[in-house]
């Protein structure tokens, strides 16, 4: 693990020393999972193939547009499409043959290298909620979401030991001008913390100031030859790419930077209602946004993106957690690896209201699913509530915590001597206890993994303390992050460079909310 910032040691030695050592402040890092499990495949071979011939024929016979965008539309018709005013046709094996220039993994860099993260093959790199315009806590309910917040959620990912990724827009701030708060978010990102960042996508100039930032923090040529940046390009579903996603899209492909190619698709609205309908919709619609990165950069960094959802068919609201979503969710892995590209899906999804149970069920459902269904970017990890419109505090340091089971689950069952436990079986025989054992000794520290939010005392003591619910447990845990934040080291030069950048950008456009 990669550990940053100070610790403070206690003095003294035997109990007092370890009593120092569990409550010193640490700022860890895991390393992003590594699987040493299998991947649950739901499909066999047939249902897979029938998906790609169909979505072929969705390709060639139905066609996809590409809307407002003539240069779009050209690259198209110099590869070999269909060009029908802006609906494009693409003949079969066409758009999968130019995904086969995409890479299987790539690092994606952070400006601590111990940070870094490889996305890809059997690797899991979970990063926050993204996209709410709503924040809530405890104290204050619902309200919308400000930068001062923005800011806290950027140092609780930091302080988050399972969370490998800072992430994006982890809540929209609503206090800053439409046209320049994508500036502040990337700065706080780059100097709040010093994990992996997303970059914005609202307008392809907006991309271009994050390239252009990218190369104030990492410096030019190393920009120019790695991938600092994952970006989420949304497909507008179904089957349509605007000329503001495709725009940002074009800026990362060109600078060498990541981009996930994601449909947005509320099942029943968005796509069929059954999941092999579903399936052939996003395929289609990935094999086109992940050719069309490559008509404009082969070799450029892309990620296989599947953001699925049903609907409620009384209200017409999305649901999550279902299990026809992560049926599609294993299947969308499926043929992502089929392909051999990346897989991004998945993350604590739910829609309710509040952290509550039926939040933590339909979490739970997604991130088991998204680890066992082979997903490598798992975005919306931690901090989402009320179907993406609200990031919480309390839920954000939950689910984050709850992130550590997947880290032990994905390390498989170990059958080295010491996990045999043979000589703890003989040396405590028929009728004893392992308590006091050596191999118990030697092993109890790691054994088990354990909680950092929920409670595990004893009833009398938990009433004494108050008797607190586990959100009021979540509120404490977040109350001790940010008490013990420390902000990552910054060369102050990079520093004075990225406040200079933003403040001239800032100052030369006037305000816009819309």
């Amino acid at each position: 693990m990669a550990e940053a910032g100070t610790r403070r040691r206690g003095r003294g030695g035997g109990g007092a020393a370890r009593r120092a050592e569990r409550t010193s402040v640490r700022i860890e890092t895991a390393k992003y999972i590594e699987r040493n499990i299998p991947n649950f495949e739901i499909l066999t071979d047939e249902a897979l193939e029938i998906i790609e011939t169909n979505a072929e024929t969705v390709l060639a016979e139905i066609g996809v547009n590409f809307v407002n965008n003539p240069a779009a539309l050209e690259r198209w018709r110099d590869a070999g499409a269909e060009i029908e005013g802006e609906r494009v046709r693409i003949p079969r094996g066409l758009a999968r043959k130019l995904c086969e220039t995409a890479p299987s993994s790539y690092t994606q860099h952070a400006r601590n290298p111990e940070k870094s993260v490889v996305i890809g093959g059997k690797t899991l790199v979970c990063a926050p909620v993204y996209g709410p315009p709503f924040v809530r806590d405890a104290a204050g309910g619902r309200r919308y979401a400000t930068m001062a917040d923005f800011e806290t959620f950027v140092k609780l990912g930091y302080m988050s030991k399972w969370l490998h990724h800072s992430g994006g827009t982890v809540c929209e701030p609503t206090d800053v001008p439409v046209n320049k708060r994508h500036l502040d978010m990337l700065l706080a990102h780059m100097t709040l913390s010093d994990k992996p960042f997303m970059g914005s996508v609202t307008e392809p100039s907006r991309a271009r100031d994050s390239v252009d930032m990218c190369e104030i923090l990492f410096g030019r040529d190393f920009v120019a030859e790695n991938t600092v940046m994952t970006s989420l390009i949304n497909i507008n579903s179904p089957m349509t790419f605007d000329d503001v996603m495709m725009g940002a899209l074009e800026v990362y492909a060109e600078a060498g930077q990541a981009s996930i190619v994601s449909p947005f698709i509320v099942g029943g609205a968005m796509a069929p209602v059954s999941v092999a309908g579903t399936l052939t919709q996003v395929l289609a619609e990935v094999l086109a946004g992940i050719a069309y990165s490559q008509l404009v950069r082969p070799g450029a960094p892309v990620i296989f993106g599947a953001f699925v959802t049903s609907i409620d068919m009384n209200s017409g609201a999305p649901t999550f957690g279902t299990p026809e979503a992560s049926q599609i969710l294993y299947g969308a892995g499926q043929l992502a690896r089929r392909m051999g590209l990346p897989f991004r899906s998945g993350g604590g999804l739910c829609a309710s209201k509040l952290p509550d149970a039926q939040a933590a069920y339909e979490t739970t459902h997604t991130l088991n699913a998204a680890l066992m269904g082979g997903v490598n970017f798992m975005l919306h990890a931690c901090g989402w509530l009320e179907g993406g419109l609200v990031s919480s505090f309390e839920k954000f340091v939950m689910d984050a915590d709850q992130l550590g089971v997947l880290h032990r689950l994905a390390q498989g069952v170990a059958f080295d001597e010491s996990a045999q436990a043979m000589d703890a079986i003989a040396e405590v025989g028929p009728g004893g206890h392992y308590l006091g054992c050596a191999h118990t000794q030697a092993n109890f520290k790691t054994a088990f993994w354990r909680s950092e939010v929920l409670d595990y005392r004893p009833f009398e003591t938990w009433d004494e303390a108050g008797a607190p619910d586990t959100q009021a447990l979540a509120a404490r845990r977040v109350e001790y992050l940010l008490a013990n934040y420390q902000q990552p080291a910054l060369d102050p030069a990079i520093a004075e460079a990225l406040a200079a950048y933003v403040a001239e950008k800032k100052a030369s456009m006037p305000d816009a909310f819309m």
